[in-house]
């Protein structure tokens, strides 16, 4: 009587895998450290954290450094999303201390410099796999071999964000077949379509690892950076910030300039906006975290990186050569893809309202349009539409009263709009 092998068409996927890549003699031994402990988090940390360097660009110069936390549920099975911080040059500490990550600062705890650090019940690592990424080089603790290596452009930091997930995915070849989600927020919102589309287009090329995209995330996204920058002054004026005087001043000197690139001629502009700067606020606690010996230590942080390390490293040579990220959008709504898109109501720096002019502008159908979406005891926690072109789904939603960026301001909230749209469940 023969004998019956019952094996998962999982496990015969990654069989497959793996003797691929030892075929095409392809070196997964990629630099990483699995971190038990880290300063100022007291005891062992009860989630797996990995730390490691992959290297991208001419001869591996830029070595970008990561943070990568297994999923708390099933990290076999749960998706792997890949978080980019904006900025641009602002180090993903911002997304895991502060945002979806699984730690955060006890402020209660907190002095001049540091705080303690504590478990975050709403981190996304509770249903998702997250690599958050240092880049471009130069930022937080990645770096470049040779100087030559730091000036970079939209573009150039797309390129290099694309050549770090096949990378990491050759060298960590059992998460290869999870569905794979590209994220991030703010200024990354220039960044994330670009990688996708580039992803997207190798995936039709038959490109190798054979990756399994699902889509994309983005949070409060700068898009189309002349038009955010101007309804910065529409939404303050909504929202009783500025007067009737002012903003109408503001509205026919300025004449839809980038309020952030005024031409110094244009005086009455100028003045216009001093008033409007000075509502504008808001800093993080972190400028010394990582520069700690000790936490660098305990971060598997090579002694290559020399620079001191600092939340948004602004010395950066950065040319911003994507006025608009619209075009790449619109490229993926041709793809088979499910984007979320989210904005804090509240928040100033890119409003809720320009956000869904580049949405609506993509000539999507309307699945659904404008509602309400309830917390389990049936609060409103924001509003919610869905878009679609065929195979192509797109999900926006609003968080009640978050600010730049949402999960800062409501975690919990976040949590629960990300759980339910990872699981196709509505919002």
């Amino acid at each position: 009587m023969p004998i019956q092998i019952h094996v998962s068409f999982r496990h015969i996927v990654h069989v497959l895998l793996v003797i691929l890549l030892f075929i095409a003699d392809v070196d997964v031994a990629a630099p990483r450290s699995i971190i038990n402990t880290l300063t100022d988090f007291s005891g062992d940390l009860p989630f797996k954290l990995e730390t490691g360097y992959v290297g991208v660009g001419d001869a591996e110069d830029l070595q970008l450094f990561y943070y990568f936390v297994e999923s708390e549920r099933s990290p076999e099975n749960d998706p792997l999303l890949l978080w980019l911080t904006g900025g641009p040059c602002c180090s993903s500490v911002s997304a895991l201390l502060y945002e979806i990550g699984p730690l955060s600062f006890d402020y209660s705890n907190s002095n001049t410099d540091t705080a303690p650090l504590i478990l975050n019940p709403y981190s996304w690592t509770k249903v998702a796999n997250i690599i958050f990424l240092d880049a471009p080089a130069g930022t937080g603790f990645s770096y470049s071999i040779s100087s030559e290596g730091y000036p970079t452009t939209d573009t150039l930091f797309g390129a290099q964000v694309f050549e770090f997930i096949k990378k990491w995915l050759v060298s960590h070849p059992k998460f290869i077949i999870n569905p794979l989600y590209i994220g991030g927020d703010s200024y990354s919102g220039k960044i994330v379509p670009i990688v996708v589309q580039q992803l997207s287009n190798g995936i039709e090329a038959g490109d190798q690892p054979p990756i399994n995209l699902k889509g994309y995330i983005l949070g409060n996204p700068v898009t189309d950076t002349r038009k955010e920058h101007y309804a910065f002054l529409e939404f303050a004026h909504r929202m009783g910030l500025l007067s009737d005087r002012i903003y109408k001043s503001a509205a026919r000197n300025c004449k839809g300039e980038d309020t952030d690139d005024v031409d110094p001629n244009n005086v009455p502009c100028i003045e216009d906006l001093k008033v409007v700067n000075e509502i504008e606020a808001g800093r993080w606690l972190t400028k010394n975290w990582g520069n700690k010996k000790e936490v660098k230590k305990s971060l598997k942080v090579r002694e290559e990186t020399k620079t001191t390390w600092t939340r948004c490293n602004r010395s950066i040579p950065y040319t911003f050569d994507v006025q608009s990220s619209v075009v790449y959008h619109r490229n993926l709504t041709k793809k088979f893809l499910r984007a979320l898109i989210y904005s804090g109501d509240h928040d100033m720096v890119v409003p809720y309202f320009s956000t869904i002019e580049w949405i609506e502008s993509l000539g999507l159908a309307i699945d659904y349009d404008w509602r309400p979406w309830f917390s389990d005891h049936h609060e409103v926690l924001g509003y919610t539409m869905k878009y679609t072109n065929k195979k192509y789904q797109l999900t926006y939603a609003t968080i009640k009263g978050g600010g730049h960026t949402a999960p800062q301001y409501y975690p919990e909230e976040c949590f629960r709009m990300f759980d339910r749209w990872l699981a196709h469940y509505p919002l």
